[in-house]
């Protein structure tokens, strides 16, 4: 396993180098990796990176079950024009029947905790658990919450996977640039129903 040392000098190595420069380091120390996605606004990026390093890279897409039909035809254009390799996970109950017996809890109930341990966690465990990644590429970023901002572009999860966010220091101009150069589209009518404020960790990374 990739000791703490490790990480902070691949972060001070790789500081100021291409996503791909970044993404290619990182198959050299494990080809078993993983992308995850949830196709929100700039994701097209990192899964268009990846697999023009790595075609047919294992991503793996937690669906909550209350993506906008806006995310839903996005994810669809994204997957058939990268030909990704894509693995789907949901959760183990239907959103009706959820909005039934549960609903979408606000985060200061005592039942949001369920209610994100059924949409996202429990799915991500399941696919985490079936594919047993040692890398796992993210477009996490700094600035987005205050956590993202500690952890740099290399970092371990709890479980001790190599996390990777190649585009860890873009701004959203620099990755819209990336994103018209390559042709790819973005979206950001996305909705994360665990989530009240774009600035709230939803329980995978944090």
């Amino acid at each position: 396993m990739i000791t703490i040392d490790q990480i902070e000098t691949l972060n001070e190595s790789y500081k100021n180098a291409t996503p791909s420069e970044i993404i290619k380091k990182a198959f050299e120390l494990n080809a078993e990796a993983v992308v995850t996605t949830n196709f929100r606004p700039y994701e097209a990026a990192i899964l268009h990176a990846v697999n023009k390093v790595v075609p047919k890279t294992t991503v793996v897409w937690c669906d909550t079950g209350y993506n906008t039909p806006q995310t839903y035809r996005h994810a669809e254009k994204v997957i058939s024009d990268l030909d990704l390799n894509i693995h789907l996970y949901v959760p183990k109950q239907t959103s009706a029947h959820r909005d039934v017996v549960l609903g979408i809890p606000s985060v200061d109930a005592p039942e949001h905790a369920l209610f994100t341990e059924q949409v996202k966690l429990e799915p991500f465990k399941r696919a985490m658990e079936e594919h047993k990644p040692k890398v796992w590429f993210t477009n996490l970023r700094h600035g987005q919450t205050a956590f993202r901002n500690s952890i740099g572009i290399f970092s371990l999860s709890k479980d001790g996977i190599l996390k990777v966010s190649p585009f860890y220091y873009w701004s959203d101009e620099k990755l819209d640039a990336y994103l018209s150069d390559n042709n790819l589209p973005n979206e950001f009518k996305y909705f994360d129903p665990t989530k009240a404020l774009e600035n709230r960790e939803c329980g995978l990374h944090a």
